[in-house]
């Protein structure tokens, strides 16, 4: 490596990280003069997207893409590895290899993009029975276990499926369970799935708008809410709940929430609950000026009206833009962007039954029906999160500009 170029290290290829290396890439293309000695640099375990918003499906055989050539085309070198020190002082960060040896990357400007992982609190029976979507590799046990189910004697217990937790995920996951589950048992099977959410409403944070919607989809699919419940305990053969509610099964999903990446902890600065780093308007950590925060890792405003970015693809697509072209004018001298993101769209999967749009922080249920609702999702999960081909370079680097309106292509034709 040439010690004398200048260097904008990112750690993390998720959503956020792809979109910070294709940003800071664009704005060093657009800035030859100074950005000639300049290298874009990505660590992370492997060079694969994973499409996150897919795992609550059965079939995840797609939701991946390869980064290697679209690195290549736009002048990003990749380092496989997973960053287990930032020393900040030094400007530098040490990472482990796949061969496990250790190495330091020095950096002039750092983006962080670690993400966010599901929350497992210290529930007894959690960790040693639960499973989980969260993580690609999660997901793949997850389905050996539904296949598996098929060779155990029928019960109430084998055909039963309980998702802790009736957040986004968890909604998403009920709703494809059923019919995922008669696949797998027969279509004849006694089939019982149940929500536990621990609010008085199902989908807390989504607000009341689209809850009828939510309720009615889930009814309809045979789904079982049960809120004002607190899981207290799993086991191999159920889920126990501080009231002392008891629901047999032999597949318990949790789906409690995440937190941003342990990495955060490295960082100096003030933190909200989730571990994310408030940060400024430019997404740089204050107190360190050559420190950039986005995706899950980050804390930010997305407007003047005091909404904060969610832990969510949407966001982190945007604000992975704005980290990697304000790390590069940074860098190069130039002024940064003031990172905006003031529409909001809640595109909601509801399985067999369709889909629930929303607009607006306040979530008012678009005049879709459940089947058009879900034709936009599918164009969602299927292509306006996926990252741009490899074979057309001024494109990728064309739509890593931050002023790309990605929440506007929603509401566009779905060719």
């Amino acid at each position: 490596m040439d010690q004398s170029s200048a260097t904008i290290l990112i750690i993390g290829a998720g959503f956020a990280g792809v979109w910070a290396a294709l940003g800071a890439a664009a704005k060093l293309d657009k800035s030859p003069r100074n950005s000639r000695d300049v290298q874009v640099i990505l660590v992370a375990p492997e060079p694969t997207l994973y499409i996150r918003p897919q795992f609550y499906q059965a079939d995840v055989s797609n939701a991946k893409a390869d980064l290697t050539d679209l690195f290549k085309a736009v002048g990003v070198q990749f380092i496989a590895g997973s960053v287990q020190r930032i020393a900040k002082d030094e400007n530098a960060v040490e990472y482990t290899s796949p061969n496990n040896s250790t190495h330091t990357l020095h950096y002039d400007r750092l983006v962080l993009a670690t993400g966010s992982k599901v929350h497992r609190p210290p529930i007894p029976g959690l960790a040693e029975f639960a499973h989980s979507n969260d993580q690609y590799d999660e997901v793949k046990v997850l389905d050996k276990h539904l296949q598996g189910l098929a060779s155990l004697p029928d019960s109430a217990t084998r055909n039963t499926v309980v998702v802790c937790g009736g957040g986004f995920t968890g909604i998403e996951t009920a709703a494809e369970m059923p019919q995922r589950l008669r696949d797998i048992l027969g279509q004849d099977a006694s089939i019982r799935v149940v929500v536990v959410e621990r609010a008085a409403d199902i989908g807390p944070e989504l607000g009341p708008g689209p809850r009828p919607v939510i309720i009615e989809a889930l009814s309809t699919l045979g789904v079982e809410i049960v809120t004002n419940e607190t899981v207290s305990g799993v086991d191999a053969e159920g889920v126990t709940t501080a009231s002392g509610l008891r629901i047999p099964s032999k597949t318990v999903i949790w789906t409690g929430g995440i937190r941003a990446s342990v990495l955060t902890e490295q960082i100096p600065g003030e933190k909200d609950a989730l571990g994310r780093i408030i940060v400024d308007e430019s997404l740089r950590v204050p107190g360190l000026r050559n420190v950039f925060a986005t995706g899950d890792t980050a804390y930010a405003a997305t407007d003047d009206e005091g909404h904060i970015a969610l832990l969510s693809c949407q966001h982190a697509l945007m604000l992975g833009r704005y980290a990697g072209y304000n790390a590069a004018a940074d860098l190069l001298g130039e002024p940064t962007k003031t990172y905006r993101q003031p529409v909001y769209v809640t595109c909601l999967d509801l399985g067999p039954w369709g889909a629930v749009l929303t607009t607006g922080w306040d979530r008012v249920v678009s005049g879709l029906t459940a089947a058009e609702a879900k034709v936009k999702k599918i164009l969602i999960n299927t292509k306006l999160i996926y990252p741009p081909p490899a074979t057309d370079r001024v494109f990728a680097l064309g739509e890593a500009r931050p002023e790309i309106a990605y929440e506007a292509q929603v509401f566009a034709t779905e060719g």
